[in-house]
């Protein structure tokens, strides 16, 4: 990748953070890098977890900036840079030492309005401990209805999130797809789903006395009344994730969910 000019640097809301902004500020002086805001950036450097590595992605959805992260979180499955390896990390990043991944996002149509979503989409339902039973489709086949306590459709980036910890598969990033999971059905029968770009996917609250809430990134964004639908689809907006070389999807899959040898 061509050297860097200049560099956005979004920080964790936590204490501490400011020594390493420092860090990253005395970095970007001696490669002669301008740090600035906005979307007028060559690369954006997040210090933080997944989290903030999230919301980062969602700030530079579709305008081209990779972002990269240096670890100041609790599992840093999207960083790239060790927080003890934060000068080194950032110098080759500023040198142009880095690759990039165009990352799947998806986008959910919910009265009338197009919500984006770096992570999942997920239909839960708004009354706790109450059942919901969701009808869905794809590609305008129906597949049928289920008793549960919510679906996930997640990107690849988010498959390894909430769509993980409820039995759903991983997909690599770089796959242009959807995982469908349901949370809790209440059938064996059912199984997560991997749909690719293309078809819609029809999602049909069909509990009578039930609301669900639609949430894009853990973020309410409106509620499915009986018979009424939201649809998801992989969008044709991409996200860009920056690496160091050597830190692959696979070193970091390896590291995190991987066991030691014997």
């Amino acid at each position: 990748m061509p050297s860097v000019r200049r560099a956005a640097v979004i920080t964790i809301d936590r204490g501490g953070v400011e020594q390493a902004l420092a860090r990253v500020r005395a970095v970007a002086e001696d490669c002669g890098v301008e740090i600035v805001e906005g979307d007028d950036a060559d690369i954006a450097v997040v210090l933080g977890g997944d989290g903030t590595m999230l919301r980062a992605l969602a700030r530079f959805l579709g305008t081209g900036v990779p972002v990269i992260g240096v670890n100041y979180g609790r599992v840093g499955f999207l960083t790239a840079i060790g927080s003890d390896e934060l000068e080194e990390g950032v110098r080759r990043v500023f040198h142009g030492e880095y690759m990039t991944i165009q990352l799947a996002t998806l986008e959910a149509q919910l009265d009338g309005e197009r919500h984006f979503a770096v992570n999942d989409v997920v239909v839960a339902g708004g009354t706790p401990g109450r059942i919901i039973e969701l009808g869905y489709s794809i590609g305008g086949e129906e597949l049928g209805h289920q008793p549960c306590d919510g679906l996930i459709c997640a990107t690849p980036t988010g498959s390894t999130a909430y769509n993980l910890s409820n039995g759903g598969p991983v997909l690599v990033w770089g796959l242009e797809a959807v995982a469908i999971t349901f949370i809790a059905p209440h059938a064996l029968v059912i199984r997560p789903l991997v749909v690719p770009r293309g078809p819609d996917v029809t999602i049909t609250n069909l509990t009578p006395d039930v609301g669900t809430a639609v949430l894009v990134d853990g973020v309410p964004v409106g509620k499915l009344a009986y018979g009424e639908q939201t649809t998801v689809r992989v969008s044709d907006q991409h996200c860009v994730l920056a690496t160091l070389p050597e830190v692959t999807f696979f070193t970091r899959y390896a590291a995190t969910f991987g066991r030691e040898p014997p």
